[in-house]
């Protein structure tokens, strides 16, 4: 594997990201109708062309954990589901942790901000529940979401999972932007 001279002076907290689908016409249609519309019975389908990407299946046969990216307590009222742990629980079932992950900070949807100000929201948004802090020394983990566009949110989740002692943590995103 090659990295850029950035990468190597200071490494990602992501091990690798994998998506399905480029963030556009006609997946970012269909992604907005499965978010914000209520389209829920889409996470089967969608999961199954998550399963299908390059490098997934060996991915999610090696992790201990599959994380979905938590949503605030505000925008899980409002939506009423979480769209990540659904496309989680249509991979792998018997992997998912709602619960490790936890959102602890509100910030405006990420879809609306410049990727500096993507960064700054996301500081401090994500936190490990503390019962399980010690179970994810030397886990393979992998985070699970929608869309990745900049890869704030994912990178957030990332370091408070390397801080933990997270051994391996692959993102693996149904979207990402090119």
């Amino acid at each position: 594997m090659h990295q850029c001279g950035a990468c190597i002076r200071q490494p990602p907290p992501l091990d690798q990201a994998l998506a399905a689908v480029p963030y556009d016409y006609p997946w970012s249609g269909l992604l907005t109708q499965f978010k914000f519309q209520e389209h829920t019975g889409w996470a089967h389908s969608f999961g199954t062309l998550m399963r299908s990407a390059p490098w997934v299946e060996p991915a999610l046969e090696a992790a201990d954990w599959l994380l979905p990216m938590p949503l605030s307590a505000g925008r899980l009222r409002e939506r009423g589901y979480n769209q990540a742990a659904l496309l989680a629980g249509a991979l792998d079932p018997g992997k998912v942790q709602p619960k490790v992950l936890l959102r602890v900070k509100e910030s405006p949807p990420q879809s609306s901000l410049p990727r500096q100000q993507r960064l700054l929201s996301v500081r401090g948004a994500y936190a490990l529940e503390p019962l399980h802090a010690a179970e994810a020394q030397n886990k393979r983990v992998v985070l699970v979401d929608d869309v990745m566009t900049t890869g704030a949110s994912l990178h957030a989740a990332a370091l408070v999972l390397r801080q933990a002692g997270v051994a391996h943590i692959t993102a693996l995103v149904f979207a990402r932007t090119e």
